[in-house]
Order: C-alpha cells, then sequence, then structure tokens
C-alpha cells in the first residue's frame, strides 16, 4: 500500500508549498483492511458496542460497506465513549473510545496524511511518528547531554494539551498543506464527535485524547506552534540549543547562561503557558 502514496511524498518533499486536493481516495478497501488488523482485537468498544471480533464476522462485506460510506460522504463518526486511565499523580486522565470504524478510518486518513507531513516534521520531533521510538528520543538527549557543553536543561509539559487544542488554527493550519475537503470535514467530524459518559453527551473540546487520528493533528499542531517557532527562536539565541520533542513534552538544553526566549508571539501564550514559564524563568 505504501507504494501508492509514493506521488504524494515525492511532491511533499519537492514542493513545501505544495496542497493536496486529491487524497481521500487513497484511503482503499486494502488500507481499511489494513486498519482493521491494526486495531487490537482486545481493544474496548465504543458506543455501538461492536467487538472486533463480530466485525470479523463479516469483514470483507463490511469494508466494502465503510469503504462506500466514506467516499460517498455518508460515513458519519460517532461519540467517544469517556473512561479514565489513573496517572502517577493520582489524578485521572480522560480518553475517548471510539467505535472501531472510527479508529479505523482515522487510522487509514492518518497514513494517507503522513505521507504528506513526514516530509515537513522537524527531525527533533519524535513522538508517534513512523520508524520513531520513545528510545529514539532519549538516545537524542543521551548524545546532547554528553557530547555538548550543557549549561542547563529546560523539561517541558504542555498542559492539558490535548483537550486545550484550539480546533480554529488547527484548521488553518491543515489547510496549509490539505486542500481535499472531504478530508478536511472527515477530520471536522471527529473533532465534532463529542464525547458521551454515563449516557450523557458532550462536544468536548480540542482533540479527543485516545483517538488513533489525534496524535498526527497533535504533530501536526506543534509543527506550526511550536517547532517551527523553536527554529526561529535557536537561530537567535546566544549559544547552542538543542531541543528534543517527544508529542507535548519537551527537552531544551542550552550551553550558554542566556537564550532570548521571552519574545515568543502572544497568541500563543495561552497554548503554551507551561513552556514559556519554564523557559524564561530558565533563561
Amino acid at each position: 500500500m505504501s507504494s501508492e502514496l509514493d506521488r504524494v511524498r515525492e511532491v511533499a518533499v519537492r514542493d513545501k508549498e505544495a496542497r493536496f486536493t486529491a487524497l481521500l481516495h487513497h484511503v482503499t478497501v486494502s488500507r481499511l483492511r489494513w486498519a482493521y488488523w491494526a486495531v487490537s482485537p482486545k481493544a474496548s468498544p465504543g458506543v455501538d458496542g461492536v467487538t472486533w471480533a463480530a466485525y470479523e464476522q463479516d469483514l470483507e462485506r463490511n469494508l466494502l460497506d465503510l469503504h462506500e460510506r466514506v467516499q460517498q460522504g455518508r460515513y458519519r463518526a460517532s461519540p467517544s465513549r469517556r473512561a479514565y486511565i489513573p496517572k502517577a499523580d493520582g489524578r485521572l486522565r480522560p480518553l475517548g473510545i471510539a467505535t472501531l470504524e472510527d479508529k479505523m478510518v482515522q487510522r487509514a486518513v492518518a497514513e494517507v496524511l503522513n505521507a504528506v507531513y513526514e516530509a515537513d516534521f522537524l527531525g527533533f520531533s519524535y513522538g508517534f511518528r513512523p520508524g520513531r521510538r520513545p528510545h529514539d528520543a532519549l538516545d537524542a538527549l543521551a548524545v546532547g547531554i554528553e557530547r555538548r557543553k550543557v549549561n542547563w536543561v529546560l523539561d517541558a509539559d504542555i498542559r492539558d494539551f490535548f483537550g486545550q487544542l484550539d480546533r480554529g488554527w488547527l484548521e488553518r493550519f491543515l489547510r496549509h498543506r490539505i486542500a481535499d475537503e472531504r478530508v478536511l470535514r472527515l477530520i471536522g467530524k471527529w473533532l465534532a464527535a463529542g464525547v458521551t459518559g454515563e449516557g450523557v453527551w458532550s462536544e468536548g473540546a480540542g482533540a479527543p485524547q485516545g483517538a488513533s487520528a489525534s496524535p498526527l493533528l497533535a504533530n501536526v499542531y506543534l509543527h506550526y506552534v511550536l517547532d517551527l517557532w523553536v527554529v526561529w527562536w535557536r537561530r537567535r539565541a546566544r549559544g547552542e540549543v538543542i531541543i528534543v520533542r517527544f508529542a507535548d513534552l519537551c527537552r531544551a538544553r542550552h550551553k550558554s547562561a542566556y537564550a532570548e526566549a521571552r519574545i515568543m508571539p502572544t497568541r500563543w501564550a495561552g497554548v503554551l503557558d507551561g513552556w514559556l514559564l519554564a523557559v524564561s524563568g530558565s533563561a
């Protein structure tokens, strides 16, 4: 299936201004089948109660029907089922459990979009990217600390990132590269589907944490909000700056005792408040 996207990758690498107008046709039956097998058979069902095993009973018919609905615009995203998992500090992290078909379509679309965005994402971004593991980020940290003269290390975690992600700005960022309105409508459906808990529907905010498409959308958002700014900033910092980002977790090392980091555009301050305070406090 990857060979089908080679042309997309080639254009994305060659032309950084290209906007892709025809991507949805790459969401084929084969790609939906791959997405089905990529879902864990033990995964909890969504609000419709459909399990992985039940879907498999008539898999090919189900895949053909889903593919037809996606291509004809009849596919409808379902609300996520609210669940909570404990965090290390004792608090609960909210998760949205999508239906099986939502997971499949999201995985298939994310696979197509990766062909575009892997040409754009920067080298210090490691989270939820093909061929990149958490240990790769740790290795980069170790090399930076051991082989460079590091005076201070910044450890930043963007507060409630998925819940605070601005959907309006996300759409603007996506439109820099994506001009296929059908794909953009699909993403809008997932973001607007909301969540249900104890029989009550709520609109939700940001991008559902736990959804298959959310990691890619998060990386797109942070690419424009944070990564490109970091490149601009470290060209002006006094001394060398090394950055490693894994999703919304950041590590920065600087060999100078001073870095001019307080000139970040104020329109991002609400999203990156933790980052701003940490950098300013360490500068």
